[in-house]
């Protein structure tokens, strides 16, 4: 969409153009909601950053109709190895790479900028959102009641301006400027390290296993994963007194990677980036002030042990905007964006503590740590399905909201998610519910209900016995699941008719789930 000059009001205005922002910007354009998508940069930032997704965030990308090109420019990886410091396996955990029941690999890695290009063309197709680049946001206006008004600058010009927003969306990074703005602060969850990230590109065979190596080590714990065809990533844990400018040549790197590369001669490495990282784990005390909120990295930072940094923002963003969508056609109480932090916040908290919890196993207890890791990880596989849990890619269920609604029988789907699975031939759930809520049922539906359903903007997905959907359902001790636009269960019970009571009124002017080209007025981007 152009941004007219003498723009003053936009629906929604969303600070920050990474995974997060873009994310949100093409969902809220899917349901038919304009926005406007401010940032720093022009451009993608060049630098390789994230390299893991799983199959939950996956199956959103197939939401953001990008799936089909992020599967050119990534990879499954086959699961996950722990080993000593002189690199003798511990233990190994596969994954599959056959899509799982979300419908694609459970572990998949990539080069970040490459899916940030694929994002940001997507997001610049779409008629409904607006991008101002090379501009500093200056101040946000929170409103209890009424528009939200956000100042910036022009970082050519120098000039100002200001735009009021129904919504503003602070997808501002660890830094953030929508955080402050809204009085929130990061809580402290006992994590901070120093590493060395090292991406490497080479057209030699390292002969390396095709998934992530953990080097389970209390003196350098480090990490190692094959990311692309020809790129490698190593990320090492500094000790005191080290310093990036100690690592700025291969020649400086080759202590480190050395055992890695085998005979690989330098002149065949070409670095591509060395930079240190300091890992923490952090979680916003608030995400929310009247309309202005705060996703990804401005309300949560993750350590990179489980890779699923980026994938919480992305899941913010999945959870917030159609929530949004809702509350401005009306046909949702301004009520239901109370349950984005009542949902997000414990989740992301359950996935940090994990992620500490595995940090602390690779790294902590000295010597006497490192001794223990030796004699027990071994014996990991020994204990009952813990095997599977660990090579496992899902994630915690949401937490009781007004749009989760557990019950008390066995099987409680409310919380998590749908599977994807398929119906009938090729077609797969997401594609006939697209986003909008749906009724998975194993049960007839009357006439009287499908009009209500039907009324209320719903989809009605039957689930033929014998079929994914029906053992799935069965399992869950449930005769039918309404599934909410992000494809949580919000209800699950034994009676389709009270399902059918209970389903919300959904109707903004949604879009086809995958936009078709749409020609812009020209200078648009």
């Amino acid at each position: 969409m152009a941004l007219p000059s003498n723009l003053l009001f936009v629906p929604v205005v969303i600070v920050g153009a990474g995974p997060t922002g873009v994310t949100a910007a093409i969902l809220l354009a899917q349901y038919g909601v304009q926005c406007l998508v401010l940032d720093r940069w022009d451009d993608v930032y060049p630098q390789p950053r994230a390299v893991h997704l799983d199959d939950e965030v996956y199956r959103i990308l197939d939401r953001l109709g990008v799936s089909e090109a992020f599967a050119a420019i990534s990879r499954p990886a086959r699961g996950l190895r722990l080993l000593d410091k002189r690199l003798n396996v511990l233990a190994e955990f596969q994954r599959d790479s056959a899509p799982s029941n979300q419908g694609f690999p459970q572990a998949n890695m990539f080069d970040q900028p490459e899916l940030e290009s694929i994002l940001r063309e997507r997001m610049n197709r779409h008629p409904l959102v607006a991008f101002r680049g090379n501009v500093e946001v200056t101040d946000i206006q929170p409103a209890e009641s009424g528009p939200t008004r956000v100042l910036f600058a022009d970082r050519n010009t120098g000039t100002t301006h200001a735009v009021s927003a129904h919504f503003v969306l602070g997808c501002d990074g660890a830094n953030s400027l929508v955080r402050s703005a809204i009085g929130a602060e990061m809580e402290d969850l006992g994590f901070e390290q120093r590493w060395l990230v090292i991406d490497v590109d080479t057209d030699a065979d390292l002969g390396h296993w095709e998934g992530v190596h953990q080097v389970c080590d209390s003196t350098r714990a480090a990490t190692y994963m094959r990311i692309g065809v020809t790129r490698h990533r190593w990320e090492f844990q500094l000790l005191d007194g080290e310093a990036v400018a100690d690592f700025d040549t291969i020649e400086r790197l080759m202590p480190l990677i050395a055992p890695w590369v085998a005979d690989t001669a330098v002149d065949h490495l070409q670095l591509v980036r060395v930079t240190e990282y300091t890992f923490r784990a952090q979680l916003a005390t608030q995400w929310r002030k009247g309309n202005a909120f705060i996703l990804g990295d401005a309300a949560h930072l993750t350590p990179p042990f489980i890779g699923q940094g980026m994938g919480a923002g992305v899941r913010d963003a999945m959870n917030l905007t159609w929530k949004i969508a809702g509350a401005l056609a009306g046909t949702l109480s301004p009520a239901v964006l109370d349950s984005y932090q009542q949902e997000r916040k414990p989740h992301a908290r359950s996935l940090i503590r994990l992620a500490v919890g595995i940090g602390w196993a690779m790294t902590g207890g000295g010597s006497i740590g490192d001794v223990v890791r030796r004699t027990v990880v071994p014996r990991l596989r020994l204990i009952p399905g813990l095997r599977a849990r660990i090579a496992a890619s899902r994630t915690p269920p949401l937490r009781r909201s007004g749009f989760v609604v557990k019950g008390h029988t066995r099987g409680r789907l409310a919380g998590t998610l749908s599977p994807n699975a398929v119906v009938g031939t090729q077609v797969r759930l997401n594609d006939l519910t697209g986003n909008r809520f749906a009724l998975v049922t194993r049960a007839p539906v009357s006439t009287q209900d499908h009009t209500v359903l039907n009324r209320r903007g719903a989809v009605v997905v039957q689930a033929h016995p014998g079929s994914e959907l029906e053992r799935w359902l069965r399992r869950g001790h449930a005769a039918g699941a309404i599934v909410r636009p992000d494809m949580t269960v919000m209800s699950a019970g034994g009676s389709v008719s009270a399902l059918c009571k209970r389903m919300p009124t959904f109707t903004p002017p949604l879009l086809p789930n995958h936009p078709a080209e749409t020609a812009k007025p020209e200078g648009s981007r």
